[in-house]
């Protein structure tokens, strides 16, 4: 494992960083995993190195930020993990347990620290910007959670590029804590991140962590097609990817991923990774893993170094796309 400060922070993490939407219960998703399958994929990314854990209070519906909190309590050493959730989506039927207002927010830490079993949440992200909500309430109350010791660190999620400067520049005008990563969408597939997102982050020093990087297991080789729904559990239920991955060229970057892969002797996966983890700007992938072999790939990624005309090659069927996943 190798292991980089999240943007200008001095905060170390893994260039892996596990995410823990597949570990809860498959009450709530048929493709997640219980408290008791869990638990290895825990103690092997522990045993891997990987330092960095995402989860969020909408997972499973609070069971996921339970069942990572006892497994980082019982694998890890808690002073090096980094543990990061996220607030905004409903947790509840309520008009308050949702959304980014003082209350909400407030309410919902609170709820998270208690789930996860801790003292303090090492990053504290906003899953999404919330349109119903003035910005200077959504960071005056983020500021005071970094007050009170409750977060360490602020992040956001999926916005566009001025909504995300303009949160920095409030945060800065009134001396708030401000935000130092933004998990975003971003992988071979979907690239629109590259336009304004990415340079942002890097002039303004915040860390990326991409959120489906592998593209929903189209860039794991996972899928024989874009309207696969037989080849994995997750397929058969997945109503998201049919909206993100449609057009046609789509396919033409999964072809390109399985030649060079194929040409590396690697699995399509971490070649995918790979060139993610060569761009100077990203921090860390989050990747899903719900066999052992996805946390494997994913740690031998980060030694991986992908030449510059395999770059070419992976980049080179590209499409533009709408702007998707905010």
């Amino acid at each position: 494992m190798k292991y980089a400060n999240l943007g200008h922070t001095g905060l170390r993490v893994s260039r892996i960083c596990l995410g823990c939407m597949s570990y809860g219960t498959p009450k709530w998703r048929p493709w997640v995993l219980d408290e008791e399958a869990s638990q290895p994929f825990f103690r092997r990314a522990v045993e891997l190195g990987v330092t960095f854990f995402d989860t969020a209070n909408m997972y499973s519906d609070g069971v996921s930020e339970e069942v990572t909190g006892r497994a980082l309590r019982k694998y890890a050493k808690m002073d090096e993990v980094v543990l990061a959730t996220k607030v905004y989506f409903p947790t509840g039927s309520g008009q308050n347990e949702r959304g980014l207002s003082r209350k909400a927010i407030t309410q919902a830490c609170e709820a998270s620290l208690k789930r996860l079993g801790v003292d303090t949440i090492d990053l504290y992200q906003i899953h999404r910007m919330d349109p119903n909500t003035p910005i200077e309430e959504t960071l005056s109350a983020l500021d005071q959670l970094v007050r009170q010791g409750k977060v360490r660190y602020l992040g956001a999620s999926s916005a566009y590029a001025w909504q995300f400067m303009r949160a920095l520049s409030v945060s800065e005008r009134n001396g708030w804590a401000r935000f130092v990563s933004m998990q975003n969408h971003y992988n071979l597939v979907y690239r629109e991140e590259e336009r304004e997102m990415l340079p942002l982050c890097e002039a303004e020093g915040v860390g990326v962590i991409p959120w489906s990087p592998l593209a929903r297991g189209l860039l794991a080789g996972s899928r024989k097609s874009l309207d696969d729904k037989e080849s994995t559990t997750r397929a058969g239920s997945d109503t998201l990817s049919p909206i993100l991955y449609n057009q046609p060229g789509d396919w033409d970057v999964v072809e390109a991923v399985k030649q060079v892969a194929e040409a590396r002797k690697a699995p399509p996966a971490q070649v995918s990774l790979a060139w993610l983890l060569s761009k100077p700007v990203v921090t860390a992938p989050i990747i899903g893993a719900t066999k052992p072999e996805h946390l494997e790939d994913a740690v031998k990624a980060v030694s991986l170094k992908l030449t510059p005309e395999e770059v070419k090659a992976l980049e080179a069927p590209y499409k533009p796309h709408a702007v998707r996943g905010l």
